[in-house]
């Protein structure tokens, strides 16, 4: 399945990557933890705009594509370079079937599909309610999913011009897993509940070992 330009892909990780380097540096932990090979669903905390470009310059051994907010597309000149680069559009808030099925079909197709968990940024202090947009991806692809966690994008590229600066990024990938290693519930509904828990425990773990002290609004309310 073709999706996008590999050289378009690869020239805008080069310019990201320069870009990083003058706002503070950007570190790989884990990066091995991605699977060389077939359909993989990366789900990171999402903390910036720069967090797409963060991932695909971390993981230099695979092509990242994207589910992102149809509204970006709106523009055609930028929608027709995030689209070269790999990017697909879903409507956010209501069942997108058709975004979900093409979803599927690049996962089982062997690709690398970045699926942000929390569907919108966070504020750095708590993670957002988790979606079940991964869970049902998961088990309809077979396809394996990397926890990841991001630090220090929202603070470089901060969209508070008063709190912007210059600061390192980390990108900490977790150990994989499948749908089917978590579904041990009684039925549909609790396996999915069981994989988002996991989803969101090891999400936070990364982001806290990698000096990013996140919160579920769970445990703030509490």
């Amino acid at each position: 399945m073709k999706v996008g330009s590999l050289f378009v892909y690869r020239l805008a990780v080069f310019v990201f990557d320069i870009l990083f380097r003058f706002t503070g540096g950007l570190k790989s932990v884990g990066d091995k933890n991605v699977p060389a090979t077939g359909g993989v669903i990366i789900a990171p905390v999402h903390l910036s705009t720069y967090d797409p470009p963060a991932l695909a310059c971390t993981m230099r051994h695979r092509r990242l594509l994207a589910m992102a907010k149809v509204e970006l597309f709106k523009n055609k000149f930028f929608g027709w370079i995030i689209t070269q680069i790999g990017a697909f559009p879903i409507r956010r808030g209501e069942s997108d079937r058709e975004a979900i099925r093409f979803a599927v079909k690049v996962l089982e197709a062997g690709e690398t599909l970045l699926v942000f968990p929390e569907g919108t940024r966070g504020d750095g202090e708590h993670m957002g309610a988790i979606n079940s947009g991964p869970a049902v991806l998961a088990q309809k692809s077979g396809a394996w999913v990397v926890p990841v966690g991001i630090v220090g994008t929202h603070i470089a590229f901060s969209k508070d011009p008063t709190k912007k600066r210059r600061h390192g990024v980390v990108v900490a990938y977790g150990k994989p897993f499948k749908y089917a290693d978590l579904a041990t519930g009684a039925n549909e509904r609790e396996n999915r509940a069981l994989f988002l828990a996991h989803l969101e425990s090891e999400i936070i773990r990364l982001c806290n070992e990698n000096g990013l002290p996140i919160k579920t609004a769970k445990s703030i309310e509490d």
